[in-house]
């Protein structure tokens, strides 16, 4: 089942950012007291009553002209447009104003579940307000206290209610494959080329692709599914709208992929941004292949291409298990070398290992390098196992998991992977306390 996406809505300063923060647990959106501070959508996958879901924090909608007010306006419009639940929020301590019943407009108009939170209620005195927002025309009115955690359980039920259920059927045989990277990398361009054909719009024109498109073909017998998204643009040079709503299509879309291919400019080298965008990638456990495109225009000799893959393992360290492909989309040079590579990462990404043989290799680990003292003790590892795929993922039965160094956890993940392969894909290593 796809997630569905929650939009918190409203006006500035009503406390959408804090909201947001306590339904997600942790501080993620920045809270200020001046209106206005929310200037660009947040997202977070939250979870309640065992439903999954993604959650928008919008900056507020105000009637008057003001700074970032237009742009506010807009990425609340998107993020109305994409919410499948919108929390539209208010401040009880203010009662209604003529920018709520301007916001209510847009949000009737939506045609979407709406749930009315009425914000700021932590004292008793100002229980009674809430009955103002009748007027509003949108529902019951949800009493909560954003800072204090008053009322959120009863919001969120009321929210998982409502949502509606998100059916996603996909074809078990087909390896879905997603195309990232910072705008202007050439991710059209690639698409065409794997497809064959010139099913994308290519452009030279920095984010010309303006929404993913999702193409599914057959090659070699195998059955893919190709979504060329949106270019990513870095925070404060996002100033096109439709821009912003592709931002959130992109990452839903690197989430329903098994691999993501990371694009990346050969000419201009290593921007910051292509360690933003790739870092989307590898926090959602996918399978990852950094593909170099443009290498047509690049003046070589027999080192350029080793001092490259140099310079981007040491930009890209946490993407050490990705492998490296060097293409030209325009010159359909290389392309055929990613199928094979896409094949393997898939296959890693879901790789099993037995418990006997990972026991083994972390038995002949710890013979070659034992445990140090960390954290007042010595660690003990008395087995491990492989507990899920997708990213793989191991947990190691131990007598105090905080005697376990970063340093020690990042041997053994070598160690297994050089006994068991899982080139592409990250692992994860936990530490448990045996019973």
């Amino acid at each position: 089942m796809a997630q569905s996406v929650v939009a918190i809505v409203g006006r500035a300063n009503v406390g959408k950012s804090t909201i947001f923060n306590r339904i997600i647990g942790e501080r993620l959106s920045i809270v200020e007291d001046t209106p206005g501070v929310t200037r660009d959508r947040i997202y977070a996958n939250a979870t309640w009553l065992t439903r999954d879901f993604r959650l928008i924090d919008t900056g507020g909608i105000e009637l008057e002209e003001a700074t970032f007010t237009e742009q506010i306006k807009m990425q609340a419009e998107i993020a109305i447009e994409e919410a499948d639940v919108i929390i539209f929020a208010v401040n009880g301590r203010e009662g209604v104003t003529p920018e709520d019943t301007y916001v209510a407009r847009m949000l009737q108009k939506s045609r979407k579940p709406i749930v009315l939170v009425v914000n700021k209620i932590d004292d008793q005195a100002f229980k009674d307000h809430i009955y103002d927002f009748y007027s509003l025309g949108v529902g019951d009115p949800i009493p909560v206290s954003g800072e204090h955690g008053i009322g959120i359980g009863d919001l969120l039920d009321e929210v998982i209610r409502i949502m509606p259920t998100v059916e996603e059927h996909l074809d078990e045989d087909e390896i879905r494959f997603s195309i990232i990277g910072r705008p202007n990398v050439g991710k059209s361009s690639l698409t065409n080329a794997l497809l064959g054909e010139d099913r994308v719009i290519v452009s030279d024109i920095e984010g010309t692709t303006r929404d993913a498109i999702d193409t599914a073909f057959i090659k070699d017998e195998q059955k893919y599914r190709v979504v060329d998204t949106a270019g990513m643009r870095k925070k404060g040079k996002v100033y096109e709208n439709i821009e912003k709503y592709s931002i959130l299509r992109a990452l839903s879309s690197i989430e329903k992929s098994d691999v993501v291919l990371v694009v990346i400019d050969g000419h201009r080298g290593v921007l910051e941004q292509d360690k933003h965008v790739a870092g989307f990638a590898h926090e959602a456990g996918k399978g990852v292949i950094l593909v170099v495109n443009k290498w047509d225009l690049i003046v070589k000799d027999e080192k350029t291409m080793k001092n490259m893959e140099k310079a981007l393992r040491q930009e890209f360290k946490y993407l050490d298990y990705a492998p490296i492909v060097f293409v030209s989309a325009l010159e359909k040079k290389r392309i055929t070398n990613l199928f094979p590579l896409i094949n393997e990462v898939y296959a890693n990404n879901r790789k099993r290992v037995s418990t006997s043989v990972l026991n083994d290799v972390l038995i002949d680990a710890q013979a070659i390098n034992p445990t140090t003292t960390f954290n007042g003790g010595r660690l003990k590892i008395y087995y491990a196992n492989q507990v899920s795929i997708c990213p793989p993922t191991f947990v190691l039965f131990t007598n105090e998991p905080r005697f376990l160094h970063f340093s020690y956890k990042r041997y053994l993940e070598n160690r297994i992977r050089e006994a068991f392969g899982f080139e592409g894909t990250p692992i994860h290593i936990i530490a448990r306390k045996r019973d």
